[in-house]
């Protein structure tokens, strides 16, 4: 299976912030950032092993400056780093003030994809190969994510295992 780089699999999508997308303190609603960050994503993952993915996890999703309805919102998304069916997603979503042109870094996730093979099972996926600062970094770093990420699966599968199934109404 030949290799690919980040930037085949490079999605970036702008948009503005409307109305119906604030909170109550006129920012930027976080489940509507994490459902455009989740899309982006997994155009990525698609692009990179050309198969149908799923959302295996969100790894992280870390807020960090609010966008405002006087912004405009920049998702740049790319597959950093693979396993054998997997492929963690970088995305960084960028907040641009439309007057003063000033951009934050207002969020990055990890995002974990698996690609699927025509029964709908695990299938192998292209190794990454990165080129800028941005995209090493996020590759050499990726190795001790995805320990961290087998151990919290684990966990909470064991958690699962402890919990109910009743209905809470009853």
């Amino acid at each position: 299976m030949k290799t690919k780089y980040c930037r085949e699999s490079r999605v970036v999508r702008t948009s503005r912030v409307f109305p119906n997308d604030v909170n109550n303190h006129n920012t930027l609603f976080g489940g509507k950032l994490m459902s455009d960050l989740d899309q982006v994503a997994s155009i990525s993952a698609a692009r990179h092993s050309r198969r149908e993915c799923v959302t295996a996890s969100t790894d992280s999703v870390d807020f960090l400056y609010p966008i405002r309805p006087t912004d405009s919102v920049c998702f740049e998304s790319y597959v950093t780093w693979t396993g054998t069916s997997s492929m963690e997603v970088f995305v960084k979503i960028i907040a641009e003030d439309l007057k003063s042109g000033q951009c934050k870094i207002a969020a990055t996730a990890l995002l974990t994809f698996v690609a699927l093979d025509e029964n709908k099972m695990p299938t192998r996926v292209p190794e990454i190969i990165p080129e800028t600062e941005e995209e090493k970094k996020l590759h050499e770093t990726a190795p001790e994510r995805a320990k961290i990420r087998k151990v919290r699966k684990q966990k909470s599968q064991e958690l699962a295992a402890f919990l109910t199934t009743s209905h809470p109404w009853n």
